[in-house]
């Protein structure tokens, strides 16, 4: 193996914190992965990881080693995409984003991007889950959230809110809520989420209470679940705008209390810092910058 390629194969380590998920991404034994660390660590005469039989923990001088490696191995794939030239895009993008909104938003691009550069495949990953995109091997992710880590760079889209909405039927029969704690003398639908009950929902006022409890008569733990029996006139529930817009655009649901919707949610595509992005990603990306940013209008 040449230096580059024991370069590599360290960060691959060092990113998936074992030499057995490192070999499984590579495609190589574990034995011939250790060895490329173990002849790395001999030319720069210091050691990069500490050993257990489970994982391995960077050093001081591995921390420092990796950083450097990335950005020259950045350079190289740069180098190697510019000497490449009009080289038709090709490879494969790993996409993640939120299960409804890929499936809305990203999947169509997707299609699109594809229709026009037939070299290059996609593997889009709709999960209602936090990807990390370094451990889990992903290119690209859609977050749907204010973003605190610093290992991914951020490219924003627009942002979305927390919606109240219900069917004009429901409302014709139970009354419009005028008020949060209005919601006291409806019937409410909620989402199951990662955070246990009671069910508190947010609003923002500057003169009345900041949240509101609520009882729900029906709880369901998918989000179309809710929709489909907001739609039906079970009651009212809350969801992301992007989520009941479909719906409000036939006429299926009203959104309610407007005036008391919490701050924004920001919408960003992210990627890993420090990594070259080849081509057919770097073009994935402004396809989507493209098509995305203006279509969720920055509201506060």
């Amino acid at each position: 193996m040449d230096r580059l390629d024991n370069l590599s194969t360290f960060v691959a380590v060092a990113e998936q914190g074992s030499f057995i998920a490192a070999s499984r991404q590579l495609g190589r034994s574990t034995t011939a992965v250790s060895r490329a660390v173990a002849v790395l660590e001999d030319v720069l005469g210091t050691q990069l990881l500490t050993r257990t039989t489970r994982a391995v923990a960077l050093t001081q001088a591995g921390q420092r080693t990796l950083e450097q490696a990335r950005r020259i191995l950045a350079d190289y794939a740069q180098l190697r995409d510019a000497a490449d030239g009009n080289a038709t895009p090709s490879g494969l993008i790993t996409i993640t984003a939120p299960e409804m909104f890929g499936r809305l938003h990203v999947l169509p691009l997707v299609e699109s991007f594809m229709a026009a550069h037939s070299n290059v495949e996609i593997s889009l990953l709709l999960l209602n889950r936090m990807v990390s995109l370094i451990d889990e091997g992903v290119d690209l992710g859609v977050r749907i959230a204010h973003l605190s880590d610093s290992s991914l760079r951020a490219i924003r889209l627009g942002s979305v809110r927390q919606v109240l909405c219900a069917s004009p039927d429901y409302l014709a029969m139970a009354g419009t809520p005028l008020h949060p704690k209005d919601l006291a003398n409806h019937r409410v639908i909620a989402i199951m989420g990662a955070r246990p009950l009671p069910f508190r929902w947010r609003f923002r006022s500057s003169t009345n209470p900041r949240s509101v409890l609520v009882k729900p008569q029906l709880v369901v733990n998918s989000v179309q679940a809710a929709l489909e029996a907001a739609s039906r006139g079970a009651g009212i529930t809350r969801v992301l705008s992007y989520q009941s817009a479909p719906l409000e655009e036939i006429g299926a649901l009203r959104r309610l209390l407007i005036a008391h919707e919490p701050p924004s949610i920001p919408i960003h595509l992210v990627y890993p810092v420090g990594r070259y992005l080849p081509s057919r990603i770097r073009m994935f990306i402004d396809h989507a910058v493209a098509a995305l940013r203006g279509r969720f209008p920055e509201v506060e």
